[in-house]
């Protein structure tokens, strides 16, 4: 990967990673699938009216179902069951090292044998969490996490499908020739990814909000909120949503999701920092050898990533 990339690479992780503490903000006025339900209200409204919609077919049903519903939907259950930001922030990670399979056997991509042992690393730095579930990590948490792992798995597959298809042609089905041209049809389908997804996502998840929290949807329950929680909803809308999955996107469809996934370890370190920092979560020895073990697999990932070039995938 370039600079460049690397760069944007870690600034959406560093964004994911703060945005736990601003859900668990949110969640203090809204219940979780009303939560997931207004951020993809506000994600497609009212950038879906002047975003050309990417081809409806079934790669972006999956994306949107994967990555929107069955991610945010667990998560934000997940934490309104207990499970605290930090913790939550560094289990879902797990859909890394699902999604990499996933790109070996859908999308032909090759893995190394120093990749295949940075992910072996960062499993352990994961089994840590699931062998002191309680308190921080309640058992339904886990369980509503690695759905969401799986989800988001398959989303990510989708989303560089799609975009990858996207990139390919101009909206005139013109091949674009020009690295400029690409780079620029790249970043607009991307948006146009998110923000579609996202629509689809906001109709699903309004219908389910509406089944199993009924009593939630009163003008009391938007009226009463804090200050605080709809800020928090903001930045989960505009930033981490709009502009995160917006670049992450244009990542995936820009360089081979074995380079591009393994970054997202990032986003526990930064997720547990700034939950210690603006919530208080109480950082134990197990969490610490958590992320200890996580950060080394994404060092050994990135070491892969200069060596792949004279070693020959497995």
């Amino acid at each position: 990967m370039t600079p460049i990339y690397t760069a944007l690479a870690v600034l959406v992780t560093f964004i994911w990673g703060v945005n736990f503490t601003f859900i668990a903000w949110g969640l203090e006025s809204f219940p979780p699938l009303m939560l997931t339900a207004l951020r993809f209200f506000f994600t497609a409204v009212p950038l879906v009216f002047f975003l050309k919609p990417p081809k409806f077919n079934r790669t972006l049903l999956i994306y949107a179902i994967g990555t929107f519903v069955m991610q945010y939907a667990f998560v934000f259950t997940a934490m309104h069951l207990g499970a605290s930001a930090g913790l939550t922030a560094l289990l879902l990670q797990v859909q890394i090292f699902i999604t990499v399979l996933l790109a070996y056997f859908i999308l032909g991509e090759a893995v190394s044998r120093m990749q295949i042992i940075g992910m072996l690393v960062g499993v352990l730095g994961l089994s840590v969490i699931a062998l002191n579930l309680g308190g921080d990590m309640p058992l339904a948490g886990f369980v509503c996490i690695l759905i969401a792992a799986i989800g988001w798995s398959f989303g990510n597959i989708a989303s560089k499908q799609a975009s990858t298809q996207a990139t390919q042609q101009g909206s005139d089905g013109a091949i674009i020739s020009s690295n400029t041209g690409q780079n620029k049809a790249s970043a607009l389908s991307a948006l146009a990814l998110v923000v579609w997804g996202g629509l689809i996502a906001c109709v699903i998840l309004t219908l389910s909000s509406l089944i199993f929290e009924t009593e939630a949807w009163q003008l009391a329950t938007f009226t009463e909120a804090s200050l605080k929680s709809w800020l928090s909803l903001g930045f989960i809308v505009y930033v981490s949503t709009l502009i995160g999955f917006g670049l992450w996107a244009h990542l995936l469809s820009q360089n081979t999701a074995s380079k591009v996934m393994p970054f997202a370890l990032l986003v526990p370190v930064f997720g547990m920092t700034t939950s210690v920092l603006l919530t208080g979560e109480v950082v134990t020895w197990w969490k610490m050898l958590a992320m200890i073990l996580i950060l080394s697999g994404l060092v050994l990932a990135n070491i892969k990533m200069k060596l792949g070039r004279k070693r020959q995938p497995i």
